[in-house]
């Protein structure tokens, strides 16, 4: 079983609860728009990380668009602008209908969602809207979770407060 903490559009700001709301994970994912890169070393010194680019970070930054990987048997892809079911990225649309993954993660919107979506073989979206305080949400937020054998476990909802 691996322990995952994700986060994303932190936007230059690292909340210190991350630490302990995330002390109990193995890993660390940022769903991109980390901002200052010293937020993504601060995490990386902390619990091994994955981060994709998100929109703000293209500039400062050699990150991947994209990650695709496969975790306790759980095929995972990672973006930064995903869209949301039904209404997809056009750019990751066509990949998501020819080879849907069992989670797909994408941040940007700054919006909490967890939800099936039925119509790509039942994937897992995750959305864990924005821990940092730049953009329009009011309360900043994060995602806990468990994969194991083939399976996604103990979705947990993290409030850090209002920003």
């Amino acid at each position: 079983m691996t322990r995952i903490g994700l986060l994303s559009d932190t936007h230059s700001y690292l909340d210190p609860q991350i630490f302990t709301h995330f002390d109990s994970c193995d890993e660390l994912w940022h769903a991109g728009d980390v901002g200052n890169l010293a937020v993504m070393e601060q995490l990386k010194a902390f619990r091994p990380l994955r981060i994709v680019c998100g929109n703000i970070d293209r500039e400062a930054s050699d990150l991947p668009l994209n990650a695709r990987f496969v975790l306790e048997g759980v095929d995972v892809w990672m973006t930064h602008i995903g869209g949301t079911p039904p209404r997809y990225n056009p750019v990751v649309r066509p990949e998501l209908k020819s080879n849907p993954p069992m989670l797909f993660v994408c941040g940007h919107s700054h919006i909490l969602k967890v939800t099936r979506d039925p119509t790509m073989q039942n994937l897992l979206f995750v959305n864990p809207g924005a821990a940092g305080k730049t953009g329009f949400h009011v309360m900043r937020t994060a995602v806990r979770f468990s994969l194991d054998a083939g399976r996604i476990l103990d979705m947990q909802a993290i409030e850090l407060g209002k920003k």
